[in-house]
């Protein structure tokens, strides 16, 4: 988690590069944006996109704060629950 301005935060970093939206990005940056609201962590958790995190053989890739992970549009639930909520 990061610190700003007396607040703790999470930062998710989705890979939007070619490779990873090949493979699902756009879904999972969809799901992961819909997952923050309906579970009110829009305050806590920060979802960014970014271009090639160098991974690409491994699937969508993704930062939980410095932490990657390798995630596809049939386990991104899985990966917000275990990953981003349980978390924060």
């Amino acid at each position: 988690m990061l610190y700003l301005e007396g607040e703790f935060y999470m930062k998710v970093t989705v890979c939007i590069g070619s490779s990873c939206h090949l493979k699902g990005s756009r879904y999972v940056v969809e799901t992961l944006q819909k997952l923050v609201d309906d579970n009110n962590l829009s305050d806590k958790v920060t979802l960014g996109g970014t271009f090639c995190l160098g991974k690409c053989q491994q699937g969508v890739c993704v930062n939980v704060d410095e932490d990657f992970h390798s995630v596809t549009p049939e386990t991104v639930v899985e990966f917000f629950e275990k990953e981003i909520k349980a978390r924060v």
